[in-house]
């Protein structure tokens, strides 16, 4: 029997949607059409370029992929988002997992992505280098604020797997090199999902504790996504804001994480960071010995050059003194000659004489002799007693036989 001549005998198909008395809501609609297509597609990767990118406030991210035929939207929802390493960009190739649906509200088919990856390493390394550029933008890469290690440790934190070969490693050269430094495990997640939030925690602890005096924070080799925690920013400034020194040493020597270029050092496996935290006794031992003949070598040559600077200062020392003395004899004989030429025994020396009274007053006019009275004449060898006569005047000593004086010869010419 036909359904219209069902629906004229008077009976209904009681199946939803299939007569207008069971009309089919819009929601159970794009509801079994989001079951329909999710049955019919398993998970696929899918090649396409990315086009019209929108991030919404919400954390989710929207796109459509595309090549030369056809797009297709896609989402990507916040909680997937969160493990991507970046959002693509316009125009990048990219393969994407994900699986075809429905979504029922707006009954639009789309693509629900849940991992992204772009041709080669274009999405890790666009990750790592706006995390890169926001570090340096804030001066945690800059040479001047790398701290020195310290030169001999006692006490050495680790954050890594305690179930890693890392550790293993970092123990058994750390007490090869010095048995008596103090290894204090701090675990923490290496990889996976909650890493970077374990290693920011495990950072915590050891700036809390203050008990150390240096840190070693690294694992063992592995792929890009088991290294990826270490290029988180959280991670990245909590070793930047720790107040100890910190070696990371994260995969191999060719693995550089974020976490390498934020550390005071970084080293290339974790048996190189044990190595450059714990000094080697048997170095330290030989670095004093070099030491001590080091410093017994340079006392003797600085004793030697003292020995010779204090021969010099003293041969320059007696040849100032001798030029000192020099000058100074020079001075006092010129001075004994001036006072020689001053002397009064000097004038006597000469053929001059002085009168003195026997009570020592010098006699030196006409007005100071008493005729009669006696007075001492002083000449060059010795004292004459002499009594004053009458006085008379000076002759002029300037005029002399030439000059027509009292020269009897010349009276008489």
């Amino acid at each position: 029997m036909s359904r219209a001549s069902s629906r004229d005998a008077g009976f209904i198909d009681a199946t939803p949607g299939a007569s207008p008395e069971v009309p089919l809501a819009v929601h159970d609609l794009t509801s079994a059409a989001k079951d329909l297509v999710e049955g019919a597609f398993p998970p696929l990767w899918v090649r396409g370029e990315v086009s019209d990118f929108k991030a919404h406030r919400n954390g989710h991210w929207y796109f459509a992929l595309r090549d030369a035929q056809a797009q297709v939207r896609c989402v990507v929802w916040s909680t997937q988002a969160r493990r991507l390493p970046a959002p693509p960009d316009d125009g990048m190739q990219v393969v994407a997992l994900g699986q075809m649906t429905v979504w029922p509200v707006r009954g639009d088919l789309q693509f629900s992505v849940r991992a992204l990856e772009a041709d080669g390493e274009g999405l890790w390394r666009k990750a790592l280098e706006q995390t890169r550029q926001r570090l340096e933008a804030d001066g945690l890469l800059e040479p001047g604020r790398k701290r020195p290690l310290p030169v001999a440790p006692r006490t050495v934190a680790v954050i890594t797997s305690p179930d890693g070969a890392a550790l293993h490693d970092i123990i058994t050269v750390a007490h090869r090199r010095s048995p008596g430094v103090h290894l204090v495990v701090v675990p923490a997640k290496v990889q996976g999902e909650g890493a970077p939030e374990s290693l920011v925690e495990a950072l915590g602890r050891v700036a809390r504790w203050g008990g150390c005096d240096v840190v070693i924070i690294g694992r063992g080799g592995g792929s890009r996504e088991d290294l990826w925690a270490f290029n988180d920013e959280r991670v990245a400034r909590a070793v930047a804001a720790c107040p100890v020194p910190i070696i990371s040493a994260v995969g191999h020597e060719t693995d550089i994480s974020i976490c390498d270029l934020v550390a005071d050092h970084r080293a290339a496996t974790p048996s190189a960071a044990a190595e450059a935290a714990v000094p080697s006794i048997v170095e330290q031992r030989a670095r004093l010995v070099r030491l001590g003949r080091h410093l017994a070598t340079s006392a003797v040559r600085r004793q030697q050059r003292t020995t010779v600077r204090l021969e010099t200062i003293q041969r320059r020392l007696v040849a100032a003194a001798q030029r000192v003395t020099e000058r100074r004899e020079s001075r006092l004989g010129r001075l004994v000659g001036r006072l020689e030429a001053l002397s009064p025994l000097a004038t006597l020396a000469r053929g001059y004489a002085v009168a003195r009274t026997p009570g020592g007053a010098t006699l030196s006019g006409v007005r100071d002799f008493v005729p009669g009275e006696a007075f001492d004449l002083w000449v060059r060898d010795g004292v004459v007693a002499a009594v004053a006569g009458a006085s008379r005047p000076r002759p002029d000593l300037s005029t002399g036989p030439a000059a027509g004086g009292d020269d009897p010869d010349a009276e008489r010419a």
